[in-house]
């Protein structure tokens, strides 16, 4: 257990980084009583270098004990506190408004926004840097520049990805850009395929992981794609039977949509995290998101990336060994990063 000595140490680092001046407004967000250790201390971090700080709290949803419902927020049309967030320097999200519509108008507005969720040891274990951040960038540049994306693995994976419609997002766990929303404790390198141009099939082989489930894979799982969405979700394990259920519960067809795609370039994250064990409930993945060398396929929501689907469906799925080429240059290898500039 984390003393508030430890947190305040390293959310002031986290604060140096994302370059909060002493003249700016930091707004703490919270909901309920969930992260309130962490609200205090970044607000004493804040404090302590000379910013004007202050905490807004809104009530638990009750909605919170249900599926996971990604995109729907506490804030959702309390215009009060949306237009109060809108005039914070940076905001430090503790509540979650991952794919919502509030964070994309908030961060439109030019507020800097930080995502901070994971339990205390995992913040500190993947501490980000700037030279993560270059690692990042340089990944930004390959990516924005590729048309076609291919990925394969020895399991199976062989899907074909057409680029260029959506722009690339960089995750790097610190934000010192006006309007821009990062993750602290991950390190990755996102887009998305054309609408409609993902073809081919995806494998899920024993090990990798689905992480909404807090669960790694024990059985193969087979999706087949078709033109942008998954087909058919194949498999004779438990795996499989688990992926049709929970996304065929939402009963929306663009739950089966395919959303973002990437790989890790965090070094320091781990592979085997402690997501399916009680002690991690809070845990949303960050290890396993972004282990370096690591292909992220997902399904879903891509208002992240500027498209419209925001079904509360979403899926991450942490791929192991595959190899990922752009325009025909291997980028990932077996589970190995190949380029000089990328490489941990």
């Amino acid at each position: 257990m984390a003393t508030q000595l430890e947190m305040v140490k390293v959310f002031t680092k986290q604060l140096e980084l994302c370059k909060v001046k002493p003249h700016e407004t930091v707004i703490v967000l919270t909901e309920g009583d969930i992260r309130a250790d962490y609200g205090e201390a970044f607000l004493l971090a804040a404090r302590e270098m000379g910013a004007n700080s202050f905490l807004i709290n809104v009530p638990l949803r009750e909605t919170r004990v249900m599926k996971s419902m990604v995109g729907r927020t506490a804030i959702a049309g309390n215009l009060p506190v949306i237009d109060t967030l809108k005039k914070a320097d940076i905001v430090i999200d503790l509540m979650g408004m991952l794919f919502s519509h509030e964070q994309n108008e908030i961060c439109a507005t030019g507020t800097r926004m930080l995502f901070v969720r994971e339990p205390f040891d995992i913040l500190a274990q993947n501490m980000p840097s700037p030279e993560l951040r270059a690692r990042v960038e340089y990944g930004e540049k390959l990516l924005g520049a590729a048309k076609t994306m291919h990925i394969t693995s020895d399991n199976g994976t062989d899907v074909t990805y057409e680029l260029g419609q959506y722009r690339v997002m960089t995750q790097y766990g610190y934000t010192d850009e006006p309007g821009r929303w990062d993750h602290m404790g991950t390190g990755q390198v996102l887009s998305q395929g054309v609408d409609g141009k993902v073809n081919g099939k995806v494998v899920i082989a024993p090990g990798d992981a689905i992480v909404a489930f807090k669960r790694h894979v024990e059985r193969p799982v087979e999706l087949t794609i078709r033109d942008g969405y998954v087909t058919s979700i194949d498999g004779e394990g438990i795996d499989a039977a688990m992926m049709k259920d929970f996304m065929d519960s939402y009963n929306d067809p663009r739950a089966y949509a395919i959303s973002h795609i990437g790989w890790g370039l965090l070094p320091s994250a781990k592979w085997y995290s402690n997501i399916i064990t009680k002690t991690r409930d809070a845990e949303i993945g960050v290890n396993m998101l972004s282990w370096h060398g690591n292909v992220l396929f997902s399904l879903g929501p891509n208002t992240e990336l500027g498209g419209n689907n925001d079904t509360a469906c979403h899926l991450d799925i942490p791929l192991r060994r595959h190899t990922l080429k752009l325009d025909g240059q291997t980028i990932v290898e077996n589970g190995k990063m190949m380029i000089p500039e990328m490489a941990a």
